[in-house]
């Protein structure tokens, strides 16, 4: 087909013909970044406006679209009212945003914690100021030996530090127990009285303990202290009357005899497990001090509550604080 003749005014002004001049004018559609979230599929978009000058007015019109509701309605739809409610799908959310949501939810939990608890902040500030920790790490036993041998480390190391302080500058005070009435074991009598202690011409050894905290109690005697001698495993149990520490604690020879009542086949003698102190007799109360009379001044608020052989009745020596000491002594008579 042949080409249409150009006119001389077309020639000398330059124009171009009515096809060209619609190509020049035709909308190109820019490309969208590579990096922007594709959009849900219930979001509204207006589409691009074209002029007859060729220019793109899409941009002028989504400046003046209105802002959506906080549902995620779109409020430029002609159908405000039918328009589905759009939530941002987690493809959809940019990390700015949700990193910015986090940010939110974590000052207000802490804005939550100091407001609703000042206390315990102050507090706890306090005494992390002081090295003072608030946890503990409770390491449990392998088996039952271990089991007693920690409450009995439990209970030496809580009453010792009371019984020391009450007792400094002085002797210090004990309870040391003995049956009065006959027993066998092994063959032999065990039985041992206030009245035989006084029948010795020479320091009597306090042996046959076999328990770790009486022993322990044994080897923290000194030469000076002094113990009440208590009858027990009797008709009538009670402390009868007053003796003294006069040798500090040496092995336990009973526990090397085979044919000794107590004999330990695990005590060797460079290693001895159990030990014992040289008393001496020194009185005799008139009346014995029953134990049923002690446990009635051991009610709560009473002198003698915290005494140790009243909470631990199975312990053959046990502590005396100064003041139950001195209690007692009121309460006996002495034997003339």
């Amino acid at each position: 087909m042949a080409r249409p003749k150009r006119t001389a005014s077309q020639a000398g002004s330059g124009t171009v013909p009515e096809p060209e001049a619609k190509k020049a004018r035709k909308h190109v559609e820019p490309t969208a970044p590579a990096g922007r979230p594709k959009r849900a599929s219930g979001d509204h978009i207006t589409p691009p406006v074209t002029t007859k000058h060729g220019k793109n007015t899409s941009t002028t019109a989504a400046a003046s679209r209105p802002k959506r509701a906080s549902a995620g309605r779109d409020i430029s739809h002609p159908d405000v009212k039918s328009a589905k409610t759009i939530k941002p799908s987690k493809a959809s959310r940019t990390p700015s945003d949700t990193k910015s949501s986090k940010d939110t939810i974590k000052t207000n939990k802490s804005s939550q914690k100091s407001v609703s608890k000042p206390k315990l902040a102050k507090s706890m500030a306090v005494a992390g100021a002081r090295g003072v920790s608030h946890f503990s790490v409770i390491i449990p036993p392998c088996n039952q030996n271990d089991t007693k041998s920690i409450e009995e480390a439990q209970t030496r190391e809580g009453q010792g530090k009371d019984h020391d302080e009450e007792t400094e500058g002085g002797p210090s005070f004990w309870l040391m127990k003995a049956e009065p009435e006959s027993r066998i074991e092994k063959g032999k009598d065990v039985k041992f009285s206030i009245d035989d202690l006084a029948a010795r011409t020479e320091p009597e050894a306090w042996d046959g303990v076999r328990n770790l905290a009486a022993r322990n109690n044994i080897r923290s005697m000194v030469k000076g202290d002094l113990a009440f001698f208590y009858h027990s495993n009797c008709k009538v149990p009670g402390i009868v009357g007053v003796m003294e520490i006069v040798q500090e604690n040496s092995a336990d020879e009973s526990a090397f005899d085979p044919e000794h009542p107590y004999f330990d086949s695990k005590s060797a003698r460079d290693n001895p497990k159990w030990s014992v102190v040289h008393v001496e007799y020194r009185l005799k109360f008139k009346e014995i001090i029953k134990l049923k009379d002690l446990q009635k001044f051991a009610q709560p608020g009473g002198v003698l509550k915290d005494m140790q052989t009243l909470r631990q009745s199975r312990l053959s020596v046990s502590k005396v604080s100064k003041k139950e000491w001195e209690f007692i002594r009121n309460l006996a008579e002495v034997d003339a």
